[in-house]
Parts: structure tokens; C-alpha cells; sequence
């Protein structure tokens, strides 16, 4: 039998024990099933796609002469496995993937010795393909390590492992090799991204041709109306339309009519639009999922960024009310009913526990996302009706410390926003946890050598379930995904409501900026970028640029200060962009994210409860494809962009 791609061969001289324990999660052991053809993707822009798909998808197994009579139905975002056992001993073959930091092994079956010398036994498994895993084979005999076999397995790709002695029967050597090419999972996604991006690209080339005054007098003439020259000037025909406020976020200048900055509601879109993609399933694709436990992939950034413009709207709508001549204990009563209305919502309309019927006090999940945006939206809404002023025009800008204003002016604010990090930081590291290390950050299950199976979150669990009981918390956190934990845990758990709190804190300050800067592009942009550096090298500094390494690693999980300061630095040069692009150059109406942006609670709220409901979910002919779960997410999150979209027209707006 020749190989012609020999792919992770290894030689070891096994002297090691190792520990090993069961598990079936993310890798397991293969029934026979009946075979379907690899699904493939072709499209025109071949030669662009795969380019950037080869970047991100491991292809390197080169493809041997070994064909397999097995039939097999390979599933999403999994790969065929065949070892193949020469030796006179049984091996046990376990594994560890590469996003597991200081896992156990776990068990993944027992291949046979070989029946007779040079006749190799032979068993089938299915290996995961999301991530690089390390494949270690042990003798059952004596539990020696025999051999490590890294490798990124492509989906629905076939591959052998051979395991067999040399010349010196000491020498145990590995090698892997591929006998099906793996198809490019990737390609749909890029596909949508081509398909999209040309709708964007001809959108604004058609807007650009509708604004010529050569095709504008062309319309007008031939329509003989002014309702012809309307429909030109509509919101999608020209950018520079400026449009009037409708909502709580007021701003209005001195002496000329208000108006409502775009880039905000464009904002909040952008962070939306994703939220609804990502609960939609995102395609299947793992880097649209929330991490395991440290790092972030793309949903874990939309929750604080939504949580950061909040900041900034309620820094100037409580100006605007305040200019209008509202109150602050009017004020005061409108943000805690509005509270209340987030909190009462999030637990008994969109509670996660429908899923498994009607809802019992003896299940019910208290903490949840309108539940963590209602605590936050109460916390630094008081805060800055403590501090905020009606009028700044009166301020003076000729003090050595006039570039501070937007800081200085609100130091109670500040004192209690650090205040609340102190108590956070306090019990992160200085809480006793019964059987747990103090201060321990880590995900518990199999991670850290297996020693604190039972201590995920430390003491933000620990506060979870002596405030809210453990039957009352999230019972299925990402954890179990790669570190197959077994003990609940709320991603927006109490403690971590702290960070949040300061995530729309900072987003406040944010606010605070365009109103003190108020016209002064070139002032709101720089400060944007210098909080945005400085929340970056504050992250640097207690990540030490690390995923695991540093002091507080980020993480989504916990919410943990490093986190909350690194999507705060996203945040600030985001909001630039899409400050710049909008509202300074009007380069960019807004569209299509400005309308789901100005109709946010309804769309979040609508997309929970609707999701079971067609056409946002519908019975698909093949579920162990990326394309069909791409399709149906995108078309999904589509329709609600739609939908607020005619609402806008209609000037429905809900807001609480």
C-alpha cells in the first residue's frame, strides 16, 4: 500500500504515564451509517474565495491511494477516523483539543491488537473538525504513551492512522494519512459575504447615479410631479437627508432645529443585526457561537458593544430632558419603570426555558439579557442624573484643566463606578469558594488537570447560587462545549452585572464627549481614539497579550475586566468609523442597519418569540449542512431588518 501524504507521523519512545478520563463530548465512537456524497460548493469567484478560505481552513492532508469499502454518513463539522492497529497490544486512543488550555485526555475508544503479525485490526471514530485536537495512543498493558499526534481535521474528510513497530520492535511509529479530501466548509460563507457585499456596492452606486442632478431632472421631467422628486429625496435616495427625532435620544442644539445623530442608531444596528444572527445559529459555524471560556469569537463582541451605546444614549436623552425642562425626579420614576419593563420582560416573555415547556417557579432562569441591559440601564442612568447638566454652553474652556470638562464635571459619578470595580475585584479574588482555589477564574470540567471539576466561575458561580438557588441559573453554559463541565452557570450571573455596569459607563462617557465637542469633529474623534488606545493597553497590560496567560484573561463568560476593556476599546474605534462615515462625511446613510437600530427592542424582543415561526425557521431537507443553516439564519435576520425597515417608513417606533 503506498501513501503519498504522510501528514503528523510521529516516533516515541513511551516512557510516559498519563492520566485519561471518559467522555464522549466533541468526539466519538463511530456506528456505521450509511454513505452520502461530500457536499461541494462552486461559484464563479472561485479563484477569490478560495484564497481567503485556504487561509482559514486546514487542507494540508494530501490525498492517498487507500480507498475504503465503508459507508458513511458524514455529519457537519465532522471527520472519519480509522486507526489501524499492527502491534501485539491493545491501544486505547484518547484526545484533547487545542482550545482546551491544561486539559485531561479524554478516553476515546480501544483498538484491538492486530490478529495476526503484519494484519493490522481496525476501528472507526468520529473526530470533531471545529478545532486542532492532539491525538495520544497509550498501551493498555502497562499505560505507557506510545505516541502524540496533532492535526486539524478537515470536514467530512477521511483519514487512517497507522500504528506499528520498525525494524527495532522498541520503535513505535504513528502516521496519518488522508484517504478523502475534506471539503471547504468555508465557501458559503463566503458567498453570502460576495453576495451581500455586491448589494451594498450596487445600492450605493445606484444612490450615487440617483443624487446626479442630470438623472434627477430626467425623473422630473418625466413624471411631471413633485412626487417623483420626493421619492429621489426618500431616505434610501439620498444620504444627506437629515433626519428629525422621534425618540428618547434628543439632541438639540441651541438655536437651530434637532437632530438626531445617525451614527448611534447605526451603531446600535450593527451590534443588533449580529445579536440576531448569532441566536439564530449563525450558520453553524463555531466562531459565530460564544467561546468555551477564555478568548472571544465574533458573539461575544455584539452584547457589550449594545451595552456600550446605551451608555450613550442615556447620557443624551437625560441631557435633552433635562434642556427641555423635565425634572430629575421625573426623570428618576421614567428609568426605573423602564427597568422594571426590561426586567419584566426578559424573564416571562422570553425566558430560555420555554424550550422545555410552560414556565415553572421551580425552573425559572432570573438572570438573562434584558435582565442584565434593565440592572444597567438603572445603575448608570441614577448615576447620571446625579451628575448631568441641562446646559454646557455656560461652562468655561479657559481653565488649564477645560480639557477634562467631559471627566472632571462628573467625578461622583466616576468615585462610584470605581467603587463597584473595587467590590468586584474583591470577591473575583478574595472570596472563599468551598473545595475551590481563592480567586480561581478558571472553567473547571476537564481543564486545569481535572483538580476543580466542580469550581466553573469561582465566586461569581458561588454568588449565583446562594442569591438566585442553582435551579434558577443557566443549566447548559459554553463550557461543556470544549471543557465538558457539568455544574450550571449564568454568563449574566450578579457578579458580572458589576463589569456591565461599567461597559454602558463607558459608553456614557462616550456621550458625555459629543455633547461637551458638540460640531467639533476633529475634538469627539480624537477623544474617541485616545480612550479607545487607553483601554487597549489596560487590557494588554492584565492579559499580558495572551488568551490564558494573563492576570484576568478575557473572558465572556465572567464578564471580566479585561474583557469589558477590550470590547470598550472596540467600541470607541467603531464608533468612530461609523461616526465619520455618517455624520462628518455622510459617505453612508446608515442603511440597512440604521432601521433595525431605531427599533431595537422591538426586534430583539420579536426574534425571540417569533424564532420557532416561518419564514424565520423552517423544516430543512439536509440539517447536517452549513449551507442550509446559512441560508435560513441569513434570511431570517434579513426579514427583521425588513421589517424595521417598513416600520421606520411607517413611523412606528416601540418604545418602553
Amino acid at each position: 500500500m503506498s501513501k503519498q501524504g504522510r501528514v503528523g507521523s510521529g516516533i516515541c519512545y513511551g516512557k510516559k504515564e498519563t492520566k485519561k478520563e471518559s467522555s464522549d463530548f466533541g468526539v466519538k465512537r463511530l456506528r456505521q451509517k450509511v454513505m452520502t456524497k461530500p457536499e461541494k460548493y462552486m461559484f464563479p469567484l472561485a479563484a477569490l474565495a478560495l484564497v481567503v478560505a485556504v487561509c482559514v481552513v486546514p487542507l494540508t492532508a494530501d490525498i492517498s491511494n487507500v480507498t475504503s469499502t465503508r459507508h458513511i454518513a458524514h455529519r457537519m463539522d465532522e471527520a472519519i477516523l480509522t486507526v489501524n492497529n499492527e502491534l501485539d497490544t491493545e491501544l486505547v486512543v484518547s484526545w484533547m483539543s487545542e482550545r482546551c488550555y491544561q486539559c485531561l485526555y479524554q478516553q476515546l475508544g480501544v483498538v484491538p491488537a492486530g490478529p495476526t503479525p503484519g494484519q493490522p485490526s481496525s476501528v472507526d471514530f468520529v473526530v470533531g473538525t471545529q478545532h486542532g485536537i492532539t491525538l495520544q495512543l497509550n498501551s493498555t498493558i502497562i499505560n505507557l504513551e506510545l505516541c502524540t499526534v496533532p492535526f486539524h481535521f478537515g470536514e467530512h474528510g477521511n483519514y487512517s492512522l497507522w500504528v506499528k513497530n520498525l525494524n527495532d520492535s522498541s520503535v513505535v511509529n504513528c502516521s496519518l494519512v488522508t484517504g478523502a479530501d475534506p471539503v471547504n466548509s468555508y465557501i458559503p460563507i463566503l458567498v453570502a459575504f460576495l453576495i451581500f457585499a455586491g448589494l451594498a456596492l450596487a445600492s450605493a452606486i445606484g444612490t450615487t447615479i440617483l443624487g446626479l442632478d442630470v438623472v434627477r431632472g430626467f425623473f422630473f421631467r418625466i413624471s411631471g410631479s413633485m412626487e417623483t422628486e420626493r421619492l429621489i429625496n426618500s431616505e434610501l435616495g439620498s444620504p444627506d437627508r437629515t433626519v428629525s427625532l422621534i425618540a428618547d435620544n434628543i439632541l438639540p442644539p441651541p438655536s437651530s432645529p434637532s437632530k438626531r445623530l445617525r451614527s448611534l442608531d447605526t451603531f446600535r444596528g450593527i451590534s443588533l443585526v449580529i445579536m440576531v444572527f448569532v441566536n439564530y445559529g449563525g450558520g453553524r459555524y463555531w466562531f459565530f457561537r460564544h467561546e468555551s471560556w477564555n478568548g472571544l469569537t465574533v458573539a461575544d463582541l455584539v452584547f457589550p458593544w449594545f451595552v456600550f451605546i446605551m451608555g450613550t444614549s442615556i447620557a443624551l436623552s437625560t441631557h435633552s430632558m433635562l434642556r427641555a425642562g423635565s425634572t430629575r425626579c421625573s426623570l428618576l420614576r421614567k428609568v426605573v419603570w423602564r427597568s422594571m419593563q426590561l426586567f419584566i420582560i426578559g424573564v416571562f416573555i422570553i425566558n430560555p426555558n420555554y424550550c422545555h415547556g410552560p414556565l415553572s417557579w421551580d425552573n425559572l432562569r432570573i438572570p438573562g439579557v434584558l435582565q442584565r441591559l434593565a440592572f444597567s440601564y438603572l445603575v448608570v442612568a441614577c448615576l447620571d442624573l446625579l451628575v448631568a447638566r441641562g446646559r454646557l454652553d455656560i461652562l468655561t474652556t479657559d481653565a488649564w484643566w477645560s480639557p477634562g470638562l467631559d471627566i472632571l464635571l462628573y467625578w461622583p459619578a466616576w468615585l462610584c463606578v470605581l467603587i463597584l470595580e473595587i467590590i468586584w475585584l474583591c470577591l473575583t479574588f478574595l472570596l472563599p469558594v468551598p473545595d475551590c482555589p481563592t480567586g480561581y477564574l478558571g472553567p473547571g470540567g476537564i481543564g486545569d488537570m481535572g483538580l476543580y471539576a466542580n469550581c466553573t466561575g469561582g465566586a461569581a458561580s458561588l454568588i449565583d447560587r446562594w442569591l438566585l438557588g442553582e435551579s434558577h441559573i443557566y443549566q447548559t453554559p459554553s463550557s461543556r462545549v470544549i471543557y465538558a463541565t457539568h455544574m450550571p452557570y449564568d454568563p449574566e450571573g450578579v457578579l458580572g452585572s458589576i463589569n456591565s455596569i461599567l461597559m454602558a459607563f463607558l459608553g456614557l462617557q462616550a456621550g458625555k464627549i459629543i455633547l461637551h465637542y458638540r460640531d467639533l469633529h476633529t475634538s469627539i474623534i480624537s477623544r474617541f481614539l485616545i480612550w479607545g488606545l487607553l483601554l487597549g493597553a489596560i487590557s494588554a497590560a492584565l492579559t499580558k497579550c495572551s488568551t490564558d496567560h494573563g492576570f484576568i484573561p478575557v473572558n465572556k463568560n465572567l464578564w471580566s475586566l479585561s474583557y469589558v476593556t477590550t470590547l470598550a476599546c472596540f467600541a470607541n474605534v467603531l464608533l468612530v468609523l461609523v461616526y465619520f462615515t455618517v455624520d462628518v462625511k455622510k459617505w453612508w446613510s446608515g442603511a440597512p442597519f440604521y432601521y433595525p437600530g431605531m427599533n431595537s427592542i422591538l426586534v430583539y424582543v420579536g426574534h425571540e418569540v417569533f424564532e420557532e415561526y416561518f419564514p424565520f425557521r423552517w423544516q430543512m431537507s439536509n440539517s447536517q449542512s452549513h449551507t442550509e443553516h446559512l441560508t435560513q439564519n441569513l434570511v431570517a435576520t434579513s426579514c427583521w431588518v425588513f421589517i424595521a425597515y417598513v416600520l421606520y417608513r411607517k413611523k412606528i417606533f416601540w418604545k418602553i
